[in-house]
């Protein structure tokens, strides 16, 4: 049985290939049950469709994951697996899960294909050489209405920008069938809690290939006895009685320099790199569980197909310019645990301030435009990692001294970015707004708080005949009967409309969120004498 959303995004992934040209990305948070959605999609293309469908991805772990909740779905589905690492290779059935690494130049072997479901799709290049390009080119060869449906927590990739963009874009839509804020309130994932280490790691003569670090570089100036220790010291200083312990390492030889260093500080540890077989990765997995093992270090193994939900404890000591590989680590901390509701996050990497919060991070953009920068402060009593025009600490509660200068005041973010911001409203000012490109007209709002806060802006665009001329629609008749403007729709344009909203009463409150660029407007609070309600 589907929850909601996952039954949502297997609909909604049917409905674009009926009504849609072209290819689909399901935006699917990390923990959300991606593969139960691929599970149904899979056996609804066979079962209703007909279809041959091969499902690709890129570790055998995730092969292992996806092919056992299939056949939850459907016990006796006509299905086969094709990995040297799971040592079988299959090919004579309607449905084939295989790895990228041993598919590849077997196009041949599938023959003809009509769906491709992708899990992890975030790791398909734009390159027409790269692994996946290639096989997907060659099955289109066979088949030419072959259609492509991939998931992923993290659409976009560093040159490209969503995975839409681009030069070479695989995917021509990206839905998104729930979001992380929605899976925690829904009780599906757990919270995390970032903290400003003392200690950061300084990459600053890193240099960058194709807008990553150079690794070897990057090992050279993470994997320092300074860098390591002080990060083991201050680990142990705030883990407090936290269990379950991941680090995320620059590389092979800085997880092990850790994992030894660790043990040396007296905290059982292990390390897991890709070197490691199968045999042996089970057994420190199954140690690490048991709590036999209290910290687990990586190097680029554990940032998927990994879950173990009781994770309590993550140190970020690889500083990365991938908004997509920061996100795919914070998100092993996310799942429900037994003992706790939050993960701790210890960023040494200053990734949270790089990449802003999980729930709303820079999106990379396509290659030769301005990168967006996410602007972080840490509270000086706590630590935890706010944004920078915040005032309070959303932790401690410590208050920021005035500025001088103009801030916007409240503005919350940790890692999480979950909480709306409250500015106080003093007045409101309303005008028609032109839109740049589209050249329509569109009401704008104003809201005006303390001298020292910038406005927050809200767009109405009412004479969209679409979804979003609705919504619009909606919050303004919202609007006009709280503030009192009775006259308010008897007006021939939206000069008009702009004028009599000017002479109402505004809200005394606005909650707005954090979205980009922008602050999206989620509830205004009206003065009792006129309503005491939100809308």
């Amino acid at each position: 049985m589907l929850r909601d959303y996952q039954q949502n995004g297997h609909d909604l992934s049917f409905n674009f290939l009926d009504n849609s040209e072209g290819n689909l990305c399901l935006d699917m948070p990390t923990g959300s049950g991606k593969s139960h959605t691929i599970a149904a999609i899979v056996k609804t293309a066979v079962q209703q469709r007909d279809y041959n469908v091969v499902m690709l991805t890129h570790v055998k772990e995730l092969i292992e994951q996806n092919y056992e909740k299939l056949h939850q779905h459907w016990h006796d589905a006509p299905s086969g697996i094709y990995s040297a690492g799971i040592g079988r290779k299959e090919t004579d059935n309607k449905i084939t899960y295989g790895s990228i690494q041993s598919l590849r130049g077997k196009s041949r072997l599938l023959k003809r294909q009509d769906l491709i479901v992708v899990d992890e799709c975030h790791l398909i290049s734009e390159n027409p050489e790269s692994s996946y390009r290639k096989l997907i080119t060659e099955l289109k060869e066979i088949n030419p209405k072959i259609r492509i449906i991939g998931q992923t927590a993290t659409p976009y990739r560093l040159g490209q920008g969503l995975l839409t963009q681009g030069k070479n874009p695989l995917f021509d839509e990206i839905i998104k069938p729930i979001t992380i804020e929605e899976l925690i309130k829904k009780g599906y994932l757990s919270t995390l809690r970032s903290k400003q280490p003392e200690h950061l790691i300084d990459v600053s003569d890193v240099k960058k290939r194709g807008g990553e670090y150079i690794e070897n570089q990057l090992q050279a100036a993470v994997n320092t006895d300074k860098n390591n220790i002080k990060i083991i010291e201050e680990t142990i200083k705030r883990a407090g009685d936290r269990k379950a312990w991941l680090f995320f390492c620059a590389g092979v030889e800085h997880a092990y320099e850790m994992a030894e260093l660790l043990n040396l500080f007296g905290i059982p540890a292990e390390c897991l790199t890709g070197a490691h077989t199968k045999a042996q990765r089970e057994s420190i997995i199954e140690r690490y569980k048991a709590g036999q093992i209290k910290a687990l270090t990586n190097a680029n193994v554990l940032t998927t197909g990994f879950d173990y939900p009781d994770i309590d404890l993550i140190v970020f000591a690889r500083p990365t310019m991938s908004a997509s590989l920061y996100v795919q680590m914070a998100g092993r901390g996310m799942r429900l645990k037994s003992h706790t509701d939050h993960c701790l996050v210890l960023d040494f990497a200053g990734l949270v301030s790089t990449h802003g919060p999980v729930t709303n991070p820079v999106i990379p953009k396509p290659k030769g435009e301005p990168k967006e920068e996410a602007v972080m402060k840490a509270c000086p009593e706590c630590h935890e990692l706010l944004y920078a025009f915040q005032m309070q600490c959303t932790c401690c509660a410590y208050e920021f001294p005035r500025q001088e200068k103009p801030i916007n005041l409240n503005f919350d973010s940790d890692i999480m970015g979950l909480e709306p911001t409250a500015m106080k409203v003093n007045r409101w000012q309303w005008s028609v707004h032109v839109g740049r490109k589209s050249g329509k007209q569109m009401l704008k709002c104003k809201y005006y708080g303390a001298l020292n806060e910038y406005p927050v802006t809200e767009y109405f665009n009412v004479l969209d005949d679409g979804k979003s001329g609705s919504i619009s629609m909606n919050k303004l008749y919202k609007i006009a009967d709280q503030c009192g403007a009775v006259n308010l729709f008897n007006h021939e344009n939206l000069e008009g409309v702009s004028d009599e909203l000017n002479l109402c009463t505004p809200p005394k409150e606005v909650l707005y969120k954090i979205n980009g660029k922008f602050r999206n407007v989620s509830h205004r609070i009206w003065p009792t004498k006129i309503k005491a309600a939100c809308c």
